[in-house]
């Protein structure tokens, strides 16, 4: 889609107005409109360049692929608007010289309460794939959870990491295959599994299918190499809605096998109804996600901010609580926090700054949104994590 000049010049943070008055309220355009050159660092500011910038850069079918949502991407939607619709309570003259972003989880210190998401792919962002991604969040200090479905293998983004990496996994058909894949990322220094219990099926994403996705030459699923049914398309088809890499028989019975072949801690990503986050509480996981998938799998389920402060109060403490889904401001990530989540996922933007930039796309993203969840904590006088509970929203 080409950019605008009016999104040009937002981008260029130098629209002052959107047309000069003249006489009676007539207005008067600036100019024949000119074509914008492409935008490089000193032009993108906030997410939303990130994401005007990636669509430039991404294939049409690789664009359709991370963008879209399931259906009628009803839930895509609400994931961000549902953040929209929370208002800040502000404190005034509160010291806050000295602000500290620091969080615990999983008994580890990180800088700050946002991680890069599991998200799959990422060669179709950039040639470098997750190696880039991964050296990206290590330039922002950030933790990544790297994706079953990587482009690269889990080994070779292990040897790139500079900070924590916690592993995502789909448990396979093929038992025994997951069991080595579990022992692949433990020996490789990962520091979490992250299951991912909410794909039995992949949902109803129609713009993939309209852009004929599949993966291109050279672009292959790099940890489920021999496994037979890792080859080829992995899409339902009309007939059938069971895919190749997607085991529906996955049970709570599962989640106890896979905690008896690893010492890292399990958490599991996906949980929206709080009667199952009660459940894994009782079945000894170290932590949940919050998650809908992106909204890319059942449509019409509530936003995730909007799910989490009933699975929180379910929780009631006993593990950390995490969310992902249509967090693109830092008053979002203190939004989340001031629900009860220990910290928050980030996928979709990290990925337009993968596209846009690299590496060094990833960092910025990454240190916008802490950029902006500092002027966030500022201006609400909160100065620490601790110090932002549900008084932040405005009720």
């Amino acid at each position: 889609m080409a950019v605008t000049r009016r999104e040009w010049l937002r981008s260029a943070g130098v629209l002052a107005g959107a047309s000069v008055i003249a006489g009676k309220g007539t207005a008067r355009a600036a100019g024949p409109a000119a074509s914008p050159p492409a935008a490089g660092s000193a032009e993108l500011f906030d997410v939303p360049d990130f994401e005007r910038q990636a669509q430039v850069r991404l294939s049409p079918m690789a664009w359709e692929y991370i963008s879209e949502g399931a259906a009628d991407e009803l839930t895509l939607r609400w994931n961000r608007e549902s953040y929209d619709r929370l208002r800040l309570r502000p404190r005034a003259l509160v010291d806050v010289s000295q602000l500290d972003t620091r969080v615990t989880l999983l008994g580890r210190e990180l800088p700050f309460p946002i991680l890069l998401a599991p998200t799959a792919y990422h060669k179709l962002a950039h040639p470098d794939g997750e190696l880039a991604t991964v050296r990206g969040a290590g330039a922002a200090g950030a933790t990544m959870v790297l994706s079953t479905m990587s482009t690269v293998s889990l080994e070779d983004v292990a040897a790139a990491a500079t900070h924590p990496l916690w592993f995502q996994l789909y448990v396979q058909p093929d038992r025994e295959f997951t069991r080595r894949l579990v022992g692949r990322a433990e020996s490789a220094g990962y520091q979490a599994l992250v299951v991912t219990v909410d794909a039995p099926v992949l949902g109803a994403r129609y713009r993939e299918l309209r852009a004929h996705f599949n993966l291109p030459p050279g672009v292959e699923r790099a940890n489920l190499k021999g496994l037979v049914t890792a080859t080829g398309a992995q899409r339902a088809t009309e007939q059938s809605i069971f895919s190749a890499t997607l085991d529906p028989k996955v049970t709570w019975k599962e989640i106890d096998w896979l905690r008896s072949l690893t010492r890292l801690p399990v958490l599991l990503k996906g949980v929206m109804n709080p009667d199952d986050a009660a459940r894994a509480v009782d079945a000894g996981v170290s932590g949940l996600i919050v998650s809908n998938h992106g909204a890319r799998n059942l449509d019409t389920v509530p936003a995730t901010i909007d799910a989490l402060p009933e699975v929180v109060a379910k929780v009631g403490g006993r593990l950390p609580v995490l969310v992902d889904g249509g967090i693109r401001r830092g008053t979002s990530v203190l939004k989340a926090l001031g629900l009860g989540a220990t910290a928050v996922l980030i996928g979709r933007p990290y990925l337009y700054g993968l596209a846009a930039e690299g590496a060094a796309g990833v960092t910025r993203v990454v240190n916008i949104l802490r950029r902006e969840f500092e002027m966030a904590m500022a201006l609400t006088g909160r100065t620490s994590i601790a110090a932002i509970d549900s008084s932040v929203i405005w009720r």
